[in-house]
């Protein structure tokens, strides 16, 4: 069964939100790591190929942009 896709605004709320549940980040803080994330087009490919866009994309892409993006630790 083929997964189903979101749209490129529901695909990055939804990395967002996997963030926040991963990661236990706040919201603003996860919101701060797409758009960080998405200035760097890190998903440029998803806006080009919608079919991408998907729930397992998406959980693989919440941990590739916190690793890649997370902040730093208070007191570091």
């Amino acid at each position: 069964m083929k997964a189903k896709s979101m749209t490129y605004e529901e695909f990055l709320d939804e990395v967002t939100t996997l963030l926040t549940e991963i990661y236990t980040l706040e919201d603003d803080k996860a919101i701060a790591l797409v758009m960080r994330a998405q200035a760097d087009d890190f998903f440029s490919s998803h806006d080009d190929d919608p079919t991408i866009c998907t729930q397992e994309r998406a959980e693989q892409d919440a941990r590739a942009v916190f690793k890649q993006y997370k902040p730093a630790r208070k007191g570091r």
